[in-house]
C-alpha cells in the first residue's frame, strides 16, 4: 500500500511539473469522457433502464400482423379471443387513449383518458393509494361511469380530497365517479391521467376495426417466445376461420416484450450516437496517449536511471499506469461535470418523440460506467506508454547516441500511426455528419404543400357522441361553425378553417372505401347482419376498393393553410348537412385509383371511418400535403365536410397578421363563451412544423458536435506529432542547414513527413466512411452513404486542416540555427 501511495504522490508531482501537457491531457479526456458519459445516460434511461413496474420484464405487448406486414393495433373479437384462449399469460387488458376535456375539478382541464379492461392494473401490479381497481362489472355495458385518476391529477385538480365519494368528473358529457387513485409516477399509457372502463358502450364486433393495444403479463415459467408461439398460432387459426376478408384483417399475431414495443423506433438511432460518441472517445485516448508518448520518450534518462538503481520493469510499468489513471479520474470528474449539463442540454434539445425520456438522469449506474470507462483508459493508456517506454534495455539510453536515436525514431513512427488513425476515425464522424447535414438540407427543400407562418392553432374536444347519435354530431357541426364565425371576427385573423388531421401532428385514421353508386348501397341498413353480409360481397371485389386517410376539414382549411385546388371545387354553402355529401380527394389518390379518368362526379362509401354509410361524391382535387413530415411521402386522402360528417375533436386554424398572444386571448375568451367546459391548446403551426424536424436537428446537432470535437483533436494531434518529430530532429535539421539545405528543403522533408501521414489516415478512412456510414442510412433523405459530394468535400477539408496543422512546425524548423542546434541534446 505503502508503494502505491508512493506511486501517487510521484504521479501528481509529475503532472504539477508539466502544467502544460497536464492541462491538456485532463481537458481531452474530460471532452471524450463527459460527452460519451452524457450519451449514456441517455441510452440507459430509454433502452437499457428497466421499466419502472414489478417485475417488469414479463411485462409483453401483444399486436397484429397484417398481410403487409405491418404490425397494428387489436380487433375487439381478437382480443377476447387471445384472452380467454391462451394460457401463457397471469393477466391481460386491452387499452386506448384520446384526449377529452374533463371537467368537474379545480378547473377544467384537456387530459389523456384511458380506456382499459379489467387486469389493466393486474398486468402491471399496480393498486390504487385511495379507494378500489375498476372491478369487471364495471366494464359491463350500461354500468355506472366510473374512473380512476393519476396522483398527479388528484392532487393538482381535486385538491387531494380523501372523500371520493364527493370527487366527480364530466368526461363526453357523462358523469364519472371517481373510485381510486394511482400511485404517484404511474402513466401508462403515456401522459394518462385518467382511466376508465373500456366496454361500457359495447364492443365492435368486426375483426378488421383494430381499436385497442393490449398489454400481457407473462405467467410465471413462460418466455417471450412461447408466448409469441402461441398468439402467432391463434392469429393464424382466426385469420383462416373467419368469414371476413381483406387486407385490415389480420395475417398472423406477434408477442414483443414492452420495452421493446416502446423504445424500438429509437434503439437504432441511439445505438448510433452512442457509436458514434464512441468514436469521439478514441480520438480523444489517441490524443493522450501521444501525448504520453511523446512525455515519455523525454524521460527515458529518468526511467534508465531508475533501471540502474535496481527499479524492475514491472514497477516502472505500474508508475506509468497509475500516472494514467490519475489523469483519468481527473479528466473523468470534469466530464461527469460536463456530462452533467450536456444531459440537460440534451433533454431540453431532444425530440419529443423520445421515449421514456423523464428516465434520463445522471444516476448511479451512469456513474459506474463512467468509472469503469475511466478505468478501462487508464489502463489502456498506461499499459501502452509504459510498454513502449520500458521495451529493450531501458540502461542503454545511459549512454548517448544510437540507441536513443532508435528509440526516438521508434517513437515518431508510433506517434504518426496514431495521427493517422485520428485522421481516419475524424473523417468517418465528418463524413456522417455531412450526410445528415445534407439530408436536413434536402429535407427544407421539400415543398410541403401549405403555409407554415401566420397560422394559429387551437385545439378543441368536445364530447364524443355514439355513432348513431346524429342529433349530437349535428349539434357538433353547429358549434364549430358558430366558433369559426366568431374565430373569423378577431381584429388581423384572415381566414379560419379546421380539420381532425393537421400536418405534422401523428396523421389520421386510414381505411379502406368502395367505389359504389347510390342503387348498390344496401338496402336496410339498420339490420346489423344483413349489412355486414351485402358489404362482406362488395368489399371481396377488389376492383371496387381504394385505400386512403380519412379527413374531416372545412374549405377554410385549405385556404389557409393555402393547399391548392388542382379541379373541381372545394366545400361551400351548397353542402348543408341535409345536401348529398361530398368529398374533395388529394391528388395521390386520384392518380392512384382514377388514373387517366375524371374523378369529379365519382361516388364512394367510407362510412368505416364514421358509421356514415352515406354516399360521398368527389367533388374537387386538391393538392398532395405531407402529413406525417416532409421526409416522408403524400398519403392519399379523402377529405369530408365537417358541417356534413361531423368530428369531435378538431383543429382550428387561423391565419392571422395580428399578435399571436393578442389571437390566442380573443380565442380562448371566445371559446369560453359557447361553453367554459372545453379546454383549448395553442401552438403556432411554424412551431408544429419546426418540432416535426426535431430528430433530424437533434441527431445532426450530436454527431456535428462530436465530429467537431474530433477534428480540432485530430488537427492537434496532427500539431503535436509533427511538433515533436521537428523537436527531436532539432540536431539532424541543423546539420542539414549546415550542409547547404535551404529553408524550403527542411519545409518539404517536414511537410513531406506529415503528408504521409494525412494521407494513409484519409485512404484508410475513406475505406472505412464507404462501410460504416451504410449504417446510418435510415436517417438519411435525398442523399446515399455513399453520396461523393460529401465525401469529396470532408477529405479536402481533413487534407488542407490537417496540412495547416503540419505547416506551423514546419515553418519553425526552417528557422533553426544551426549552431544552436549542433550544440542541442
Amino acid at each position: 500500500m505503502n508503494g502505491l501511495f508512493q506511486d501517487i504522490r510521484y504521479a501528481l508531482r509529475q503532472l504539477r511539473k508539466n502544467p502544460g501537457f497536464t492541462a491538456v491531457a485532463i481537458l481531452t479526456l474530460a471532452l471524450g469522457i463527459g460527452a460519451t458519459t452524457a450519451i449514456f445516460s441517455v441510452v440507459y434511461g430509454v433502452l437499457l433502464r428497466p421499466l419502472p413496474y414489478a417485475d417488469p420484464n414479463r411485462i409483453a405487448a401483444i399486436y397484429e400482423i397484417e398481410p403487409n406486414g405491418r404490425h397494428n393495433r387489436l380487433a375487439d373479437p381478437n382480443f377476447d379471443d387471445f384472452r380467454d384462449q391462451s394460457h401463457s399469460f397471469q393477466a391481460i387488458a386491452k387499452y386506448g387513449s384520446y384526449v377529452a376535456a374533463a371537467s368537474g375539478g379545480s378547473q377544467p382541464t384537456r387530459s389523456t383518458v384511458a380506456h382499459v379492461t379489467p387486469q389493466f392494473l393486474e398486468v402491471f401490479r399496480v393498486q390504487p393509494i385511495i379507494g378500489r381497481d375498476l372491478a369487471a362489472a364495471d366494464n359491463n355495458k350500461g354500468a355506472a361511469p366510473v374512473a380512476l385518476v393519476s396522483y398527479g391529477y388528484w392532487k393538482q385538480y381535486l385538491g387531494s380530497s380523501l372523500d371520493l365519494s364527493k370527487l366527480h368528473l364530466k368526461i363526453d358529457d357523462a358523469i364519472f365517479s371517481v373510485v381510486g387513485v394511482l400511485p404517484e409516477g404511474f402513466h401508462f399509457p403515456t401522459e394518462a391521467t385518467i382511466w376508465v372502463p373500456a366496454d361500457i358502450k359495447g364492443e365492435n364486433p368486426t375483426r378488421s376495426s383494430h381499436n385497442y393495444d393490449a398489454v400481457a403479463r407473462l405467467r410465471q415459467g413462460v418466455t417471450v417466445e412461447q408466448a409469441n408461439a402461441e398468439i402467432s398460432a391463434m392469429g393464424r387459426r382466426i385469420h383462416d376461420a373467419s368469414s371476413e376478408k381483406g387486407d385490415y384483417l389480420l395475417k398472423d399475431a406477434t408477442v414483443v416484450p414492452l420495452k421493446d414495443s416502446i423504445t424500438g423506433e429509437t434503439r437504432p438511432v441511439l445505438l448510433i450516437l452512442l457509436g458514434a460518441v464512441g468514436f469521439l472517445l478514441l480520438v480523444a485516448c489517441a490524443n493522450v496517449a501521444n501525448l504520453r508518448l511523446a512525455q515519455a520518450s523525454v524521460r527515458e534518462r529518468e526511467l534508465a536511471v531508475r533501471s540502474a538503481l535496481g527499479a524492475p520493469r514491472g514497477r516502472l510499468v505500474r508508475q506509468f499506469v497509475t500516472e494514467a489513471f490519475v489523469l483519468s479520474l481527473l479528466g473523468g470528474g470534469f466530464g461527469l461535470v460536463g456530462a452533467y449539463f450536456g444531459v440537460t442540454g440534451l433533454l431540453a434539445l431532444a425530440p419529443q418523440d423520445l421515449p421514456r425520456l423523464e428516465e434520463v438522469s445522471i444516476n448511479i449506474p451512469v456513474l459506474a460506467f463512467a468509472f469503469l470507462l475511466c478505468c478501462g483508459i487508464a489502463v489502456g493508456i498506461g499499459v501502452f506508454t509504459a510498454m513502449r517506454a520500458t521495451s529493450g534495455d531501458v540502461r542503454g539510453a545511459l549512454a548517448e547516441g544510437g540507441r536513443e536515436q532508435a528509440s526516438s525514431q521508434s517513437s515518431q513512427k508510433i506517434g504518426r500511426s496514431i495521427a493517422a488513425a485520428q485522421i481516419a476515425i475524424t473523417l468517418v464522424l465528418v463524413v456522417g455528419a455531412g450526410l445528415l447535414g445534407r439530408s436536413l438540407m434536402k429535407v427544407l427543400e421539400v415543398n410541403p404543400g401549405f403555409r407554415v407562418d401566420k397560422i394559429v392553432t387551437m385545439d378543441v374536444s368536445l364530447p364524443w357522441p355514439d355513432w348513431t347519435d346524429w342529433k349530437a354530431k349535428a349539434g357538433q357541426a353547429i358549434f364549430f361553425r358558430n366558433l369559426i364565425e366568431r374565430l373569423k371576427q378577431i381584429p388581423g385573423v384572415r381566414q379560419v378553417g379546421a380539420t381532425s388531421g393537421l400536418p405534422m401532428t401523428g396523421g389520421v385514421p386510414d381505411g379502406q372505401f368502395l367505389q359504389i353508386t347510390q342503387n348498390e348501397l344496401p338496402k336496410n341498413p339498420t339490420n346489423l347482419q344483413e349489412l355486414s353480409r351485402d358489404f362482406d360481397v362488395l368489399f371481396r371485389q377488389k376492383e371496387r376498393l381504394g385505400e386512403a386517410d380519412f379527413c374531416v376539414a372545412t374549405d377554410g382549411y385549405f385556404q389557409a393553410l393555402g393547399i391548392p385546388l388542382l379541379r373541381g371545387r372545394i366545400f361551400d354553402d351548397r353542402d348543408g348537412p341535409d345536401s348529398p355529401h361530398v368529398a374533395v380527394i388529394s391528388a395521390s389518390l386520384a392518380r392512384e385509383r382514377w388514373l387517366g379518368q375524371d374523378p369529379i362526379g365519382h361516388t364512394i362509401e367510407f362510412g368505416n371511418m364514421d358509421g356514415d354509410l352515406r354516399l360521398l361524391t368527389i367533388v374537387g382535387v386538391v393538392a398532395d400535403v405531407h402529413e406525417y413530415g416532409v421526409d416522408a411521402p403524400p398519403r392519399p386522402t379523402v377529405y369530408v365536410n365537417l358541417f356534413q360528417r361531423s368530428h369531435s375533436t378538431m383543429t382550428l386554424t387561423m391565419l392571422s397578421d395580428a399578435d399571436t398572444q393578442q389571437v390566442t386571448s380573443t380565442a380562448r375568451q371566445i371559446l369560453h363563451e359557447l361553453n367554459p367546459e372545453i379546454p383549448p391548446r395553442f401552438r403556432t403551426f411554424s412551431q408544429i412544423y419546426s418540432e416535426s424536424l426535431g430528430s433530424r436537428r437533434f441527431n445532426l446537432l450530436l454527431i456535428g458536435f462530436f465530429a467537431g470535437i474530433a477534428l480540432l483533436l485530430a488537427t492537434a494531434g496532427v500539431f503535436g506529432v509533427i511538433s515533436y518529430s521537428v523537436s527531436r530532429r532539432t540536431r539532424e535539421i541543423g546539420v542539414r542547414v549546415a550542409l547547404g539545405a535551404r529553408p524550403r528543403d527542411v519545409l518539404g522533408m517536414i511537410l513531406g513527413q506529415g503528408m504521409r501521414t494525412i494521407l494513409i489516415g484519409i485512404a484508410i478512412g475513406t475505406a472505412g466512411s464507404l462501410a460504416l456510414t451504410r449504417g446510418i442510412r435510415s436517417l438519411l433523405f435525398g442523399v446515399t452513404a455513399t453520396d461523393p459530394l460529401t465525401l469529396i468535400a470532408v477529405v479536402l477539408l481533413l487534407f488542407v486542416t490537417a496540412l495547416l496543422a503540419c505547416y506551423i512546425p514546419a515553418r519553425r524548423a526552417t528557422k533553426v540555427d544551426p549552431i544552436v542546434a549542433l550544440r542541442y541534446e
